[in-house]
């Protein structure tokens, strides 16, 4: 295992990031930990801990699935996808935000499910599940509300700036949403073992995950037909993240969750989100090397 993580921490250092990753044989409990304790920011990786709390308060008849929910065209988070993205007014039920919240990371479907469920209710959940390094403090729109309020009045374009990168309090764990990577397969782990929700929400819960349409990250490491990955990514500014599992066809199912802080302030680095599945896929092939 230590030749593993020695591996990854080179990958992470050829792609020029630094990384954390933790990976989790869900059956066996076998695990490759490169910083798996170490506190993260989450950005839209804390999804999943909403997607969690939603369809546990579902299953508990607090709320309705199937519920129409009106989106006005003014006022809602902004985002680049999805809802987020779209001018008019939409109507739509609280399991298809829950879709486009995971597919295609819809912050402003994310929102829109916050006022339903609430802060204090994903907590909640996460706190039930044991993940005590898991922590929401801010919406989707109040997260990215800090980023534009820190970066000041050159607004994006200061993202380039390093010195403007160290006062962005969404990228401070202490000031931000958060987590670990050892957290969230924990997570992931529950999920699968149907322990975070009854059985017929966590199948929806992982039929979700495995629609995000993202490729570039985790899946990336995997290019095989028979190989199934389900995940959630998350981004800021030189950060890229993404938790998931990564099933096999002889039934190895393994948890990885992989977060990298890159140098280069750029927007656009292919090979720090490719270094996400390299890392993962490092780890897996040595879980399963164990196995």
């Amino acid at each position: 295992m230590t030749g593993a993580v020695g591996r990854i921490q080179a990958a992470f250092t050829d792609a020029g990031v630094t990384g954390r990753l933790h990976a989790l044989d869900i059956d066996s409990g076998a695990e490759i930990d490169a910083g798996g304790n170490r506190p993260v920011v989450t950005a839209s990786v804390h999804k999943l801990c909403l997607l969690v709390a939603l369809h546990e308060r579902a299953a508990a008849g607090q709320l309705d699935l199937t519920e129409q929910v009106e989106c006005p065209a003014d006022g809602r988070t902004a985002g680049p996808t999805g809802l987020a993205a779209m001018l008019d007014p939409v109507r739509i039920s609280v399991r298809d935000l829950a879709h486009l919240m995971m597919s295609v990371s819809d912050n402003a479907a994310a929102d829109l499910l916050l006022d339903r469920v609430g802060i204090d209710a994903v907590n909640a959940t996460t706190d039930r599940l044991g993940l005590a390094a898991t922590r929401m403090s801010h919406t989707f729109g109040g997260l990215f509300a800090t980023v534009k309020e820190d970066a000041g009045p050159l607004g994006a374009r200061a993202l380039t700036d390093p010195h403007v990168l160290t006062r962005l309090r969404a990228l401070d764990p202490a000031h931000s949403n958060r987590s670990t990577p050892r957290d969230l397969t924990g997570l992931l782990r529950a999920i699968w073992r149907d322990e975070a929700c009854p059985p017929p929400h966590g199948a929806a819960i992982r039929r979700l995950l495995g629609l995000q349409v993202w490729p570039h990250r985790l899946a990336s490491g995997f290019p095989f037909d028979d190989v199934h990955v389900a995940g959630k990514t998350g981004s800021l500014p030189t950060v890229r993240s993404e938790a998931g599992v990564v099933e096999y066809p002889d039934g190895g199912r393994y948890a990885v969750a992989v977060f990298t802080r890159a140098a280069n302030p750029a927007a656009t680095l292919p090979q720090a989100d490719a270094a996400i599945g390299t890392a993962a896929r490092i780890a897996v092939d040595a879980l399963r090397a164990r196995g």
